[in-house]
């Protein structure tokens, strides 16, 4: 079972004008005016262990998450234990906004990874949309992102056969990752395993690991202590028949 949140929880200060995330240069310039607001906006930094939950199923008044650093995924599981993972998420990432929309979440989000996260108090959120128009625009821009990432995954579920739905999603986690200057000479983080992948696509273990293999036999890429080298990305992308258009640089709040 995840661990709960206020049980792993090790807080740390670190200002908004000392974002690493923000230094990277990976996401759109704004203005000192709407920095210091996000600043003032954020309540805490959290360093949450593997396997802790960020936001639990049912659980009432979610505040919402920047993920500063580390991988998390959504999931629904059914009464039987059968998992659903919805996405997953990487840093810069918004968390819980489809959350702080109703009483409780039907969904829940977990840590992938060590994770750190900027803890955003749904009040100041939601004031965003009174007092700072932009920043408000920026915030729906993200919660509209995170469901093309969905849709994508849902035709890959639906249309896509397993071979084509792996070489999807790891050309998605490419593509993500490179944006946010992670990739190294082809080689990307890859701490995902097999149940991960099974889940998020609708395979079985037994299917997964057939569909891997093949992947590596084509020398679409290889795998090492959590590294995945892609060998041709643009090859991996045909056979997925994935074909996102390039994005401008994303708000990060």
């Amino acid at each position: 079972m995840a661990k709960a949140i206020t049980a792993a929880s090790d807080r740390m200060r670190i200002p908004c004008f000392e974002c690493a995330l923000r230094a990277s240069g990976a996401f759109k310039p704004i203005s000192e005016l709407e920095l210091a607001v996000i600043n003032e906006m954020k309540r805490d930094h959290l360093v949450l262990p593997a396997g802790a939950d960020i936001i639990a199923t049912g659980q009432e008044q979610a505040e919402l998450y920047t993920l500063y650093a580390g991988w998390a995924f959504r999931s629904k599981t059914l009464p039987d234990g059968r998992r659903q993972i919805l996405n997953f998420l990487l840093p810069g990432d918004l968390i819980g906004l489809q959350a702080a929309m109703f009483e409780a979440p039907l969904y829940g989000a977990e840590a992938l990874t060590e994770v750190q996260l900027c803890l955003l108090p749904r009040r100041k959120v939601w004031a965003l949309f009174e007092n700072m128009p932009e920043l408000a625009f920026d915030l729906t821009w993200l919660g509209a992102r995170e469901e093309s990432h969905i849709d994508e995954n849902l035709t890959s579920v639906g249309r896509r056969n397993a071979t084509e739905r792996i070489a999807a999603l790891i050309i998605s986690l490419y593509k993500r990752l490179d944006a946010l200057k992670l990739v190294v000479n082809g080689a990307m983080p890859f701490p995902l395993s097999q149940q991960h992948i099974a889940d998020a696509l609708g395979l079985s273990l037994v299917h997964t690991n057939k569909s891997l293999a093949k992947l590596r036999r084509l020398g679409m890429f290889s795998q090492t202590n959590g590294t995945l080298l892609l060998s041709n990305p643009h090859a991996l992308a045909n056979l997925a028949q994935y074909f996102d258009e390039e994005t401008p640089k994303r708000p990060l709040i």
